[in-house]
């Protein structure tokens, strides 16, 4: 059966979707977190960047969350996606991320930033000096430094590729015997800032390495596949966790270039990661929850003008198509979009953004709509990501310092 595209106004009367961005679950919308507190009481600011790229703002981020310190949040523009605001630029020189502002004195450096709130709010577990948490740290650098050899740095031959998969899978097998030697799945006997710290690489490493190389880091290694379960058992990580398209996107620009290694998996993994399906890929594997769809509406009617006007369709014709794969989407039924729309559809399609315009799952749900909607009229895809910088996915056109 196919269906007309409801309005707009239709269209909100099917999703009641909210969180309490403040004392709710881990978001990346929040401006400011209280977990119940005063804003009296807030002696933090956190600087981070606007899409949830950062990887060392994630850490600080989780920690955060896990701590549940208040806290306000201020977001800057990374390099690679557009200008770094002069405001920022006077607080932080270098305009580094992330940075945090603690009863008004700057700190930067991630790990200085853990360090400097241990003294003030305690340690999450042992803390970043202590004897059983100085060698994993220096694991996680070594894990780190193997990925980007791996990643980062063109090869001649198949063989050197090889070479470069074999030390990395060296090193893992290392952080599998961490791993094995406590009794949970964490890297200590509980949830510990160790975790944090491999946090926002190891789940860059599943996503870059799955769809630059054709390996599963967390099908292939079990420890890691218990600890990839037991983090997203977490709502702290589930707010901050990314997607396996946006990770494989937003990083090239960051690191300075990904290469693909041409393997059979990898063609079909990326084929995937670009194209769906994307329910089943290991970047999550905990339920959906019901509220995905819903979600996922909720983020696009927030934002609908600016969504239009960036597109580089017509207005009238991508609104139109844009309705059409939310009506899809909400009612399971096919609604054919206008002509010549598919590549517009496909646009947005691959700049969603996770977690910064919304969840795993509602990402999911509406790559899927626009997808499905886009194929009923062809099979032109949308302009090309770039790679050696983002600024199409430059804030400024979706959102402004308050």
């Amino acid at each position: 059966m196919t269906i007309a595209p409801l309005s707009w106004t239709e269209l909100e009367k099917l999703t009641d979707f909210q969180i309490d961005p403040i004392n709710g679950p881990t978001n990346a919308q929040s401006r400011l977190r209280l977990f119940g507190h005063s804003e009296s009481d807030v002696r933090v600011t956190l600087y981070r960047d606007n899409h949830a790229w950062c990887p060392y703002c994630q850490k600080v981020w989780l920690w955060l969350e896990e701590k549940q310190i208040p806290y306000q949040i201020e977001k800057v523009t990374m390099f690679c996606y557009g200008k770094k605001e002069d405001w920022y630029k006077r607080k932080v020189p270098s305009g580094m991320l992330p940075a945090i502002a603690l009863d008004g004195r700057i700190i930067t450096e991630s790990d200085d930033i853990l360090m400097a709130l241990e003294r003030v709010y305690g340690s999450l577990g042992p803390g970043m000096s202590d004897l059983r948490v100085i060698p994993l740290r220096q694991l996680e650098r070594l894990l780190f430094r193997a990925w980007c050899a791996w990643l980062c740095y063109p090869v001649n031959s198949a063989r050197e590729d090889q070479r470069n998969r074999d030390q990395f899978k060296m090193v893992v097998g290392k952080v599998e015997e961490a791993l094995k030697s406590t009794p949970g799945p964490y890297f200590l006997e509980d949830f510990s800032t160790v975790d944090v710290i491999f946090t926002p690489y190891v789940e860059r490493m599943n996503a870059s390495l799955y769809y630059y190389k054709g390996y599963s880091l967390r099908e292939e290694n079990p420890r890691f596949s218990a600890w990839f379960d037991a983090m997203e058992s977490r709502p702290t990580y589930r707010g901050t966790q990314s997607d396996f398209h946006t990770h494989a996107h937003d990083l090239p620009p960051q690191m300075g270039g990904c290469y693909e290694n041409g393997e059979p998996q990898m063609l079909l993994n990326k084929q995937r990661v670009d194209h769906g399906p994307w329910f089943g890929l290991p970047d999550v594997t905990y339920p959906e929850p019901e509220t995905s769809r819903s979600e996922a509406l909720q983020r696009v009617l927030k934002h609908r003008a600016n969504i239009i006007k960036v597109n580089p369709a017509d207005n009238q014709l991508f609104d139109e198509a844009l309705r059409c794969a939310l009506t899809s989407m909400m009612t399971g039924e096919k609604c054919v979009p206008p002509a010549d729309s598919d590549s517009a559809l496909r646009y947005l399609r691959d700049r969603i953004n996770v977690p910064r315009d919304m969840s795993i799952y509602a990402a999911k749900r509406l790559r899927e709509a626009l997808e499905k909607t886009a194929a009923l009229v062809g099979d032109r895809q949308g302009i090309p990501i770039p790679t050696n910088h983002r600024r199409d996915q430059d804030p400024t056109n979706f959102a402004t310092r308050p």
